[in-house]
């Protein structure tokens, strides 16, 4: 039976319904605003996956019909998702995952499909609602619901769920999820805001969910409190358990205390090859022997975490003998790359990228086909993780999601240092090879790709860095960590990533693993941060503080020059004849708006500036006063057509040819003579009134 809930969110009303669409899944809603509308649909398999990881997935499927558009390509209809919808499954997942049970198994997925959009509310936000109000209403465990919010900042004012066109001119651009009790996860950039502004607006944020929660517990109500799934979580026998222990935990404690990474793993590894040789060598039956055999993997997974955290809050020592305040030592180099317009070396401990910097036109564009229209992108950020980094074999080609993810926040932290393109018309293309990792390569490419872009010579407003915190909470214990391991991140309960200048933040990204985090402890992780970033940025400005004087040898240079509106079509020419062959003349690339703003771009000033004068002499004007060198085109009986700029003649009169009677024209002059001219008038309708007597004038003077 359909079922509907509706509630005031931010100022607009959405509706939340079950029962009309997709009844055949677990859990199911449409969730809306206005003429945005999207489908959600949760299933969880009833049997066991056998991993030993919860296996979710999370889709979102934008259909073009869905703005009454039919996509482009060849095939004409959707293909793979693009990078915006990768990075909404993203904002989709990363909040509901911690709200499952611990030992949950049971493959998962979510589908959101966008039916409807008309851009002016977010519908990732309504995706994210619709996720959870689908589990939510199910039976499948979920510790929800959560709830989802999209925050501007126009004019001082914060805007909850801003439009397209609201969000364009917002100096704030964030996503914050949470439950009732705290915050689960951030996403998102601004310019320049203080740890204060930031606190304010995840308040804000958080305050503003509560119509969302109780919306999702009343469609509950109105469903029947479906009783959810009996699920045990797998116990390990006690006594298995307790003797497995007893061997691991004194090798577990030792290598702890083993500072470099793959060392460390490889006496893990080599504790975990004696303790089942100890206890699973001798079990005959195969089943069993697999059985314990990941039993025994569990609980050095569960020694691993315990001993580790308890040694933070005990100590205050971590796994590599840092503080929880310290950052691991840095070096930075720059210029590595002779042929790329600019690079940088980034190495933080053991967390190394190596970052690119290529500088094009407008040409270089990125065109992206949206379900909003089509969009251009000037700066683009990648960000690649080689298996190598990690000293692991896989396959190589394509990006993942957690690729695209890690470039996407790292795009955001650099995009707000990056000057206008009015003073700098270049596209900007910035590439994080991540050489090295243990903690935090998304930050490292952030650093990296600062360092690139000074290399580069690129007027940036000032340095980026960024850095990556961590947290242990066991009740009212609470260590926050400055600049994490990969481990920490694992083991910890938060990975809260801010990047920045020395002036403020320019994008967050925080993921919790436990069920929400307090306001307190988000200020101190903030402040926490900003000593940690201003160090990081220290050491990077003892390298390189300031942009070379000029860009590479290699890049382009762009020169912009304006002309009237106009005058474009003669520029462009007919079919593009005349802009085609300056390109062809001059080997230059050439970008024309309809403002008669031009930019001209070429690695060879001679050419460029070639280049430019012919565009120039094409838009010319002809002044009443100055002498031009024409060209006679046509002869009359009553005088002469003479060109003086290109496409623009005047009349030459038979009475301003000489001082002498001139009986015919053609006994001075034949088409195709050079000869000099002065303008003597031009009238309302542009025609022009030449004479060369005039000139013979002033030489017999």
């Amino acid at each position: 039976m359909k079922q509907t809930v509706n509630t005031m969110f931010g100022g607009k009303e959405i509706s939340i319904e079950t029962g009309r669409m997709a009844k055949q899944a677990d859990g199911s809603v449409v969730v809306s605003c206005g003429n945005n509308v999207v489908l959600v649909t949760a299933v969880s398999s009833k049997r066991e996956s056998g991993l030993d990881f919860f296996p979710l997935t999370v889709e979102y499927q934008e259909k073009f019909y869905a703005t009454g558009k039919i996509p482009g390509g060849y095939f004409k209809r959707e293909g793979r998702p693009t990078n915006d919808a990768i990075l909404t499954c993203r904002l989709i997942d990363r909040p509901l995952r911690p709200c499952f049970p611990d030992g949950y198994n049971y493959e998962t997925q979510i589908i959101a499909t966008v039916l409807s959009s008309d851009g002016q509310f977010p519908v990732e936000i309504l995706a994210t609602i619709g996720a959870s109000s689908a589990l939510h209403i199910s039976d499948i465990p979920f510790g929800g619901p959560i709830g989802s919010i999209h925050v501007a900042k126009i004019d001082g004012k914060l805007i909850a769920n801003p439009s397209v066109e609201e969000i364009e001119s917002s100096a704030v651009n964030m996503i914050v999820s949470g439950t009732k009790n705290g915050l689960l996860m951030v996403e998102g950039e601004s310019e320049f805001i203080s740890e204060k502004e930031a606190l304010e607006i995840l308040k804000y944020a958080h305050e503003q969910l509560a119509p969302v929660f109780k919306a999702q517990d009343e469609l509950r109500e109105k469903t029947g409190n479906v009783e959810k799934r009996t699920f045990e979580p797998k116990v390990i026998e006690a006594d298995f358990r307790s003797q497995v222990e007893e061997f691991l935990k004194p090798k577990v404690e030792e290598g702890m205390n083993i500072k470099h990474k793959l060392d460390r793993y490889a006496a893990f590894d080599a504790a975990l090859k004696e303790a089942r040789e100890k206890f699973t060598e001798n079990i005959e039956d195969k089943d069993l022997k697999k059985q314990r055999e990941s039993e025994t993997n569990t609980i050095l997974g569960d020694l691993k975490y315990d001993i580790s955290r308890k040694q933070v809050l005990k100590t205050g020592s971590r796994i590599d003998g840092r503080s929880t305040t310290d950052i691991r030592d840095i070096s930075c180099e720059v210029g590595l790359l002779p042929r790329a317009h600019g690079s940088g070396l980034f190495t933080r401990g053991e967390t190394q990228v190596l970052g690119a910097v290529t500088l094009g036109t407008s040409v270089d564009e990125q065109i992206i086909d949206a379900l909003q229209g089509t969009l251009k992108k000037k700066f683009l950020l990648h960000y690649n993780f080689p298996p190598y980094c990690v000293g692991e074999t896989g396959r190589t080609g394509g990006q993942s999601r957690r690729e695209i993810g890690h470039g996407f926040l790292a795009e955001r932290a650099i995009s707000a240092i990056l000057p206008d393109y009015e003073k700098f018309p270049y596209t900007v293309r910035i590439v994080g090879e991540v050489l090295e990792s243990n903690g935090s390569s998304s930050m490292g490419t952030v650093c990296s790709g600062c360092l690139a872009l000074l290399d580069a010579g690129v007027p940036v407003k000032g340095n980026v860095a960024g850095i990556a915190m961590g947290l242990i909470k066991e009740g009212d214990d609470v260590a926050i960590l400055s600049d994490i391991l990969g481990d920490e991140d694992h083991l910890g309960d938060m990975d809260f990533k801010v990047a920045g200048t020395r002036e403020g933040i320019t994008a967050l990204q925080m993921d919790i693993k436990i069920d929400s985090l307090t306001f307190d402890i988000m200020e101190k992780a903030l402040e926490q941060a900003h000593a940690g970033r201003n160090h990081i940025l220290d050491e990077m400005e003892k390298v390189m503080k300031t942009p070379r004087g000029e860009i590479s040898e290699f890049a382009p240079r762009v020169t912009t020059i304006q002309i009237k509106p106009d005058k474009v079509r003669e520029v462009i020419g007919a079919g593009g004849k005349v802009i085609k062959g300056i390109i062809e003349e001059t080997g230059v690339k050439i970008d024309i708006e309809d403002s008669g703003k031009i930019n001209v771009a070429s690695s060879d000033p001679e050419q460029a500036k070639k280049a430019i004068q012919m565009i120039e002499d094409i838009c010319a004007e002809a002044e009443v006063g100055k002498t031009y060198k024409g060209k006679v085109v046509k002869t009359t009986d009553f005088g002469a057509f003479v060109e003086i700029l290109p496409n623009t003649s005047g009349l030459l009169h038979i009475s301003e040819i000489a001082h002498e009677r001139v009986r015919s024209v053609d006994d001075f002059l034949k088409e195709g003579d050079e000869i000099d001219v002065k303008v003597l008038d031009i009238d309302r309708a542009g025609r022009m009134k030449l004479s060369r007597k005039a000139l013979l004038e002033k030489e017999d003077a």
